[in-house]
């Protein structure tokens, strides 16, 4: 097993197990001959954004899809507050990459969907999907359909969905991907906001090391196939930093720049 690595921008206690929504222990998985996962073990600070960074191919989603309860490993184990992960449940959320939205429904029935299945009143699972949706700019844009919605507008009904089931942690798998570098850069801005205010665990999946380090409380990097987690990074002293000073902040500058460094070699 290949023992991570932890770097901080500032010295921090370590954290203590009760203070993890998510631990991963020991896991493996493959497909076939593929092996994609070894004997990855990580701890997901509880109300924190940890981010899963590493070359295509390394497992990221894997690994999330598993923690969601969507796919099981062939070792080792997910716990979630203290309790083995057997399949999905109420306790996690995911946040599609592709949206994964109704296209028959309007965008309060779309936010309102988890809910629904939940069998809860009508009235009350529409007054919660309202306020996400305010909650994610979308005021206004209640009875309109996915095919009205622009990329950035979609994605934003999907990140609603997942809040209004009020799950303890959210999984959300390159959910920024599809839109522009501006749209991009103000979803960052609005996530680390849901991050200070909501109260939850983020597991967050991104190629960017930019993005990465911007939004980021913890930052796993990890090997190529068979994917263990080599370094852990705690970029600290961002976390207090005014968002429009980040990107021009010189430790952000190094984290972004030692992050590359050990990326390079696995980059063909």
């Amino acid at each position: 097993m290949v023992m991570p690595q932890i770097k901080e921008a500032v010295n921090v206690p370590d954290m203590p197990q009760s203070d993890n929504a998510v631990v991963a222990r020991g896991i493996s998985k493959t497909y076939g001959e593929v092996e994609a996962l070894r004997d990855l073990s990580l701890e997901f600070p509880r109300g924190q954004l940890t981010s899963l960074l590493g070359p295509s191919g390394c497992g990221k989603t894997t690994l999330l899809k598993i923690i969601a309860g969507l796919l099981k490993p062939n070792s080792g184990e997910i716990e979630v507050n203290g309790k083995p992960v057997k399949g999905p449940g109420p306790d996690r959320a995911f946040v599609f990459q592709d949206f994964a939205l109704m296209p028959w429904a309007n965008v309060l029935r779309n936010v309102a969907f988890g809910l629904e299945l939940r069998g809860v009143a009508t009235s009350e699972r529409e007054a919660i999907a309202e306020k996400y949706i305010a909650e994610v700019g979308l005021a206004g844009f209640e009875k309109s359909y996915p095919h009205q919605l622009s990329g950035g507008m979609r994605q934003r009904v999907g990140l609603a969905r997942a809040l209004s089931v009020d799950a303890d942690v959210l999984l959300m798998d390159e959910p920024f991907s599809a839109v522009d570098e501006q749209t991009r850069r103000k979803f960052q801005e609005d996530l680390l906001n849901l991050v200070q205010h909501e109260n939850k665990t983020f597991i967050f999946v991104t190629h960017s090391i930019e993005e990465a380090v911007y939004v980021s409380d913890q930052i796993a990097i990890l090997l190529p196939r068979p994917s263990r987690v080599s370094e852990i990074i705690r970029p600290t002293d961002l976390r207090h930093k005014n968002v429009d000073n980040i990107r021009r902040d010189p430790e952000y500058l190094d984290i972004v720049d030692s992050i590359w460094a050990s990326l390079r070699s696995y980059v063909e």
